[in-house]
């Protein structure tokens, strides 16, 4: 197993990008892929596109993100990769309503954000399960939804 104690750099970085390509000649450069909810967490255990077993281990301070080096060297390098997020539109139809919506996706421990008056929830799992959570809302019209492209 791999250990990753710390990053390298980002992929970015003109002298990192250099030796990435050079790397990448080989086929050495192995990708860890993670949700946008996972990138918060300091101890993981992944695997890479090539079957690397790896164990994140980093100081909570230092916060993973989309193109983080986690590891190189002359034999291979290890890059991650955020996978897309998809965000559920959720839009109260008047100020009574929102407040109960905010109130379910507060007490539901939901991650959003917000859109003018819309809700954003953020899909950590398939769209049914956040919309059964406030099918009465939706089925009374006081709150009209919109799906992300793709789902």
């Amino acid at each position: 197993m791999l250990v990753i104690s710390n990053i390298v750099g980002s992929a970015n970085d003109i002298e990192l990008s250099e030796r990435l390509h050079q790397l990448s000649h080989h086929g050495v450069i192995e990708t860890i892929r993670i949700s946008a909810a996972d990138t918060s967490r300091s101890r993981q255990r992944v695997t890479t596109d090539h079957g690397t077993s790896c164990g994140i281990a980093l100081p909570r301070q230092v916060k993973l993100y989309n193109g983080a080096v986690l590891h190189i060297d002359e034999e291979r390098a290890v890059v991650l990769r955020v996978n897309e997020e998809h965000w559920l539109r959720l839009s109260p139809t008047s100020n009574s309503c929102a407040l109960v919506l905010g109130y379910n996706a507060g007490n539901l421990h939901w991650r959003v954000r917000f859109d003018g008056t819309d809700l954003l929830v953020a899909l950590e799992g398939p769209a049914q399960n956040y919309l059964d959570r406030i099918l009465p809302l939706i089925e009374s019209g006081e709150v009209k939804v919109e799906l992300p492209d793709g789902i």
